[in-house]
Order: C-alpha cells, then structure tokens, then sequence
C-alpha cells in the first residue's frame, strides 16, 4: 500500500513589483496631505486654545482656570460646535459616537464643517482627541481627490491610505499605522499576501509620520526612569493593573448608551453641547486642569514628577477624566477617545505606583493604558504600541504581553464604546 502523505495547503502567491509600484506616488501623496491637514488643524487649534485660556481671561481680570472662566468657556465652546453642526452645510458629519478609527466616506461638503468643530472642540477644552474626525476629513478628501485625479485607482485604495497616513502623522510613526490595517484586514477576505496588501497602506503612514516628524517634531516619550530587569513582583503588578484599568474602562463603556441616551432627549445641538459644556465644567473644576482637553501634553505633566501627586488625587484625575471623555463623546463634540483614554489609563498607573512605591512608574503607566484602551477602543495592536511607546522601555514588552491577556478576557465580547445609528452598543 502506498504511504499517504500530506501535503500542506499552497500558501498565496506574492505579488510582482510591477504590480506594487503604481501604488507608490499616490500613497506618498496621501501620506504628506493627510499629515498637513492634521498639522495645520492642531497647529489652528494651539493657537486659539493659547488666546483662549490665557491672554484673554487675563485681559478680562477672571483667572485662567477659576471657575467662572470654566462656566464660560466650555458652555460658549458648546455652543459654537452646536452652531457649526446646526447650520454648516452637513452638520460636521455623522454622530462621533457610531465613529471608530476607520472612518466612512463622507461627501466633501461636510468636510469644512467637520473640520471647523474638531478645532473648536480642541482649543475650547472638552476632553477628546483629533483622531477620528481628522481621520474621517482625510478620508473624505482622498477618496473625492482621488477619483477626479486618478480615476483608473480602485476607490477601495483612498480610505485605506488616508486612514493609514492620517495614524502614522497622528503617532509620529508608521508601526502604528501598519498594525491597524493589519488588525482591519485579519477580519476581511484577502487576495496574496499580507506584506503585499499593507505595502501602499505602510507607505503612506511612513510618509505621513515623517511629515509629522520634520514639521511638527512630535513625542510620546514621557520621560519615565526605564524599567530594568523585570521581577516577580512587575509581573504581579502588571497582571493586577492592567485588568483594573480595563474594568475601569468598561465602567465608562456600560454607562455610554445611557448617557448617549440622555443627552439626545435634548434632540438638538444647540441644546446637547452647551449642556455638554455646562457638565464638562463642573468636572474641570472637580478634577483641575489637567482634566481638560485631549490629555497629550497633561500626561506630560503627570509623569514629569510624578511623586507629586498623591494616590487619591491621581485616582480622582483618573475618574474625572473618564466621566469628562464619556460625557464629551456623548453629547457631541466631534473628537476621538483615545488620547483621553491614555491620560486616564496614565493616572490609574501612576495611582498604583504611588498606592505601592515599589511599583515602577513606567511600568504602571503602561499596563494602566493597556487595560484602559483595551477597554475603550478594542484596539489589540494600538494598544500594546501605545502602551510601549509611551515609556520607551523595552524591557516593559514582554511584561504588556502578558498583562494585555486577563486584560483582554475582561472587554473580549462585551460592548464597545461605539453606537449603531439606533443608539445601541456594538459588540
């Protein structure tokens, strides 16, 4: 009888470089536009937020961040992204909480609208991130650009370069990029190889990040003492963090449909937002400045010294912050959630290091925004780069690995801080 043998299945043809090539000069394209409006939109935003919190309540004789100039700000900010939504042609985009990082096609006329309340939104102080409607601008712009300039390129191609450059000039880096597409494509079919199917995606995030690097000169090293030779004690510590802060998360991500909810009984934007504003300035005052806008750079002032601050006033900043992004992300702001995310996940870490001095503070930053933007975003691979990339250790990997799996069983098949058109969670 003849000896069976197994033969293993026949692995996807690589694609020639011929076939690779066309798509070079539009992802290099894609790339530096997409980065020069996310510049152009923060740089905008800087310098009114700067005007805003600083010469003009001076000139006003009111305290930069005393109560009255938060009771007139974030309501005032509330009402100008209300008017921009209610009257702008195309009301600044669909509802920001059905948006994830992987943004649909919007129709160019709702472009200027969106764009205008994101830089509102910045500089006013409401605590959310330029990602998803920046993403979603970019998106737009590339896919109506695209198919006027180049219309032999399949319309598929645009969403994916603009979202992969749109990350790579939000994170400074196209690792960040690669590892979304990556993540988006393991859910859908696809023809050849991997490599060959993120090649034009890779492209246009390594453009957009170098962009952003040459012209803006960004940074999310936050300075931390690195982490040495891990321990047993990391591990335990590792292993409690991050599922606490993913629970934390889930908190914010049950109470989202409710609050959605409650804020669209007011049914319209004129109403939502200043109400929005009026709530996010009584957390500011509850929580400190800190607590107000993305949360980038204020995670820099947590962690510059970080002996500074006690358990109970980073844990307060940390549920703060939450309450702030689930009320800002509810009401209608247009804006993202995952800087605010990292600034909550950097509290609940720096929480613990404090609470337990033997706690190394990078590692309890980066377990703390590993379990937080698991919970938030859903996001594997965002998760753990964020994580790492934050304190630039490398001896922190391994232990984020294996902090990211009770982390993950905790949110895996739960709700996700994002709404159906009907108001209910996706799962």
């Amino acid at each position: 009888m003849a000896q069976e043998t197994t033969q293993e299945p026949p692995s996807a043809p690589t694609a020639p470089a011929r076939a690779l090539l066309p798509f070079i000069l539009p992802a290099v394209v894609v790339g530096v536009a997409a980065s020069l409006v996310f510049v152009g939109v923060s740089t905008a935003a800087e310098r009114l937020q700067r005007l805003l919190w600083g010469p003009l309540p001076d000139a006003l004789g009111v305290g930069r961040w005393s109560a009255p100039w938060l009771f007139i700000m974030l309501p005032v900010t509330g009402i100008a992204v209300g008017l921009v939504i209610w009257k702008v042609p195309g009301h600044a985009g669909p509802d920001p909480a059905t948006l994830s990082l992987h943004a649909p096609v919007l129709p160019p006329a709702v472009l200027p609208g969106l764009v205008l309340a994101t830089a509102l939104m910045l500089a006013g102080g409401p605590s959310l991130g330029p990602e998803n409607p920046i993403i979603a601008a970019n998106v737009g712009l590339a896919a109506w650009l695209g198919a006027r300039l180049m219309p032999r390129t399949p319309d598929t191609l645009w969403p994916v370069l603009a979202e992969s450059a749109t990350i790579g000039a939000l994170f400074g880096t196209p690792v960040a990029a690669a590892l979304v597409i990556s993540e988006a494509m393991a859910g859908r079919p696809m023809r050849g190889r991997l490599w060959d199917n993120v090649f034009a995606p890779l492209t246009a995030g390594a453009c957009g990040a170098m962009t952003t690097t040459l012209v803006a000169h960004p940074t999310f090293d936050l300075g931390l003492p690195p982490l040495g030779h891990p321990r047993a004690g990391d591990l335990l510590a590792a292993l409690v963090i991050a599922p606490v802060a993913a629970a934390l998360g889930m908190c914010a991500v049950y109470a989202f449909p409710h609050v959605h909810a409650a804020f669209r009984r007011l049914r319209h934007p004129m109403l939502m937002l200043p109400a929005g504003g009026v709530l996010l300035a009584g957390l500011g005052i509850l929580g400190g400045p800190l607590t107000l806008f993305k949360g980038l750079s204020e995670i820099g002032e947590l962690a510059r010294d970080p002996q500074d601050w006690s358990a109970g006033g980073l844990a307060t900043m940390a549920v703060v912050k939450l309450a702030a992004l689930l009320v800002a992300a509810s009401c209608g702001f247009r804006g993202g959630r995952i800087f605010p995310a990292v600034f909550v996940g950097s509290a609940v870490g720096l929480a613990a290091h404090a609470l337990v001095p033997a706690v190394h503070p990078s590692l309890g930053v980066a377990t703390g925004v590993l379990g937080m933007l698991l919970a938030i975003t859903r996001q594997g691979w965002v998760s753990l780069f964020t994580a790492a990339v934050l304190v630039a250790s490398p001896a922190v990997l391994a232990l984020l690995c294996i902090a990211s799996l009770p982390a993950w069983l905790l949110v895996t098949g739960r709700p996700q801080m994002q709404l159906r058109e009907d108001g209910t969670p996706v799962r």
